[in-house]
């Protein structure tokens, strides 16, 4: 039996990780067996620059963390072996793509489940969520609609202002220029 303080500690880490799996958008659990460092430092890089939290975690703390965190036996199958959790707290398809970029190049990371929006993901879920444009994409594309058609109407004004500019500048050219005096025959 453990003794009261490392219970304790125990309590503390799953109380934290329950409430860091509650306030993300989106996790991923993978198995990270058979990593090199440099690969998981790799990998450890590019999550942290799209603001992802990814940490080792112990199977059995983390199966009392998502069962807190609502998630009932959702992951109970998929908790065994090493497992790692990616956390993102605003963006929803970042560790999914991420993740399944990084396994696509390197067999030894598997990606075993997730959970977006309260609701646990299958691996086909991650994969499909993998393949959608990232936020800031989608935010340029939408901003682009709404910008283009006020950039056509714009280059048209200016057009037409080009256009009455230049027909004034040619009729002032001509009511300046002398009056021809036809020639004496």
């Amino acid at each position: 039996m453990p003794s009261e303080k490392i219970l304790e500690q125990k309590k503390a880490i799953v109380a934290e990780l329950t409430d860091k799996i509650k306030n993300s958008a989106a996790g991923v659990f993978v198995d990270y067996q058979g990593l090199t460092v440099a690969d998981d430092t790799a990998l450890r890089r590019e999550l942290r620059k799209a603001g992802v939290e990814y940490s080792v975690v112990k199977n059995s703390l983390a199966r009392f963390a998502v069962k807190n965190a609502g998630y009932e036996t959702d992951f109970d199958e998929i908790l065994n072996g090493v497992t790692a959790l990616a956390l993102s707290e605003s963006d929803v398809i970042a560790p999914a793509k991420i993740l399944c970029n990084f396994a696509k190049k390197n067999d030894n990371l598997k990606i075993k489940a997730g959970f977006t929006e309260g609701r646990a993901i299958s691996i086909d879920e991650i994969k499909e969520l993998s393949v959608l444009p990232s936020k800031e994409e989608l935010i340029s594309k939408t901003l682009y609609c709404l910008l283009s058609p006020i950039q056509g109407l714009a280059i048209a004004l200016q057009a037409i202002a080009d256009k009455q500019q230049e027909g004034s500048a040619q009729n002032e050219a001509e009511e300046s220029a002398p009056a021809e005096v036809p020639a004496a025959e």
